[in-house]
């Protein structure tokens, strides 16, 4: 689709070099899903997130999580009005088209909690009363793999509801002398103007849910998340949320090169940053240094693809 190879060259201009994390995030915006960042500091995971707003034409709001956050600090709360004797619900951060959640992993478990509603159902509920979201919204989570003092780790209810888990990682030489160079008169991302509004990205999203899904892909699908729950290497595997995740984000990515129908490759190359958070490796695996993505690789070789 036109406009979202715009929204590519868009990202593309602000963060150099990262072809196939622009790919990924725009996969998952059209499928409605959300992104982990799990990287180091410094490599434009802030920069993304606001870049990716202001391009959709979109609001963004950035929380930094703090062990001293509350719910309400993310959902809004009810305010009394002694005028009017009455309470009224005023709208916290949430309540936006990005939603950047810094450092997500440093805030409570009770804080944290407060993205499940929200990112599951699109409402959050305060008091009692329910309020939706607006579309399209897309929850951005980062977090630093390299430093665990004072974290609290996302439980696995909370990571389920993560489309993808992605890395940025550090830009090679020359893209990062196109960095520099690009910055000396101003941030890039101050130029930026949209090239798509957020009532295309929601038609987006419905048009995604018609591409088609053939019945051996179905089943291929489902072999992928089966085999993860029989590896030996696997402590726990892929839920049925993860499928349902994995087929929407294949239909996603159909429709983002022009297809309305899946093939394996789709399956194929998302199930590693679809899949690979929300399992667990039994410690053996873990200690012996395996990583997911080999396990993964491996998993899918064993697999019989589609004709």
């Amino acid at each position: 689709m036109k406009e979202l190879k715009k929204l590519k060259e868009n990202l593309k201009s602000v963060i150099k070099g990262k072809d196939g994390v622009i790919d990924h995030v725009i996969i998952a915006l059209c499928a409605g899903g959300h992104i982990l960042m799990d990287d180091v500091p410094g490599v434009g995971k802030t920069t993304l997130a606001k870049a990716l707003a202001f391009s959709i034409n979109g609001s963004f709001n950035r929380v930094q999580f703090t062990p001293d956050l509350l719910p309400s600090d993310i959902t809004g709360s009810s305010i009394y009005n002694p005028k009017s004797a009455e309470f009224s619900f005023r709208q916290g951060p949430i309540f936006t088209n990005v939603f950047l959640a810094d450092e997500i992993n440093r805030a409570s478990p009770r804080a944290q909690s407060a993205l499940l509603e929200a990112m599951n159902e699109g409402q959050v509920t305060v008091d009692g009363d329910t309020y939706l979201l607006t579309r399209p919204f897309l929850v951005i989570a980062t977090e630093n793999p390299i430093e665990y003092q004072g974290t609290y780790p996302l439980p696995e209810a909370q990571l389920d509801r993560f489309a993808m888990q992605l890395e940025i990682g550090y830009p090679t030489e020359e893209d990062e002398l196109e960095i520099l160079y690009s910055r000396q008169n101003g941030d890039p991302i101050d130029m930026l103007k949209p090239v798509i509004d957020c009532n295309d990205i929601s038609a987006i999203q419905d048009s995604v849910r018609q591409v088609k899904v053939e019945e051996s892909i179905g089943h291929y699908i489902v072999k992928v998340i089966r085999a993860t729950r029989e590896n030996l290497n696997i402590k726990l595997g892929a839920s049925p949320r993860a499928f349902l995740s994995l087929t929407r984000c294949a239909q996603a990515k159909a429709f983002y090169e022009e297809r309305d129908f899946i093939i394996p490759d789709d399956v194929k190359q998302l199930a590693s940053p679809v899949l690979a958070h929300r399992i667990i490796l039994e410690n053996k695996a873990k200690y012996a240094g395996a990583k997911k993505q080999d396990i993964f690789q491996a998993l899918l070789n064993k697999i019989d693809i589609p004709v």
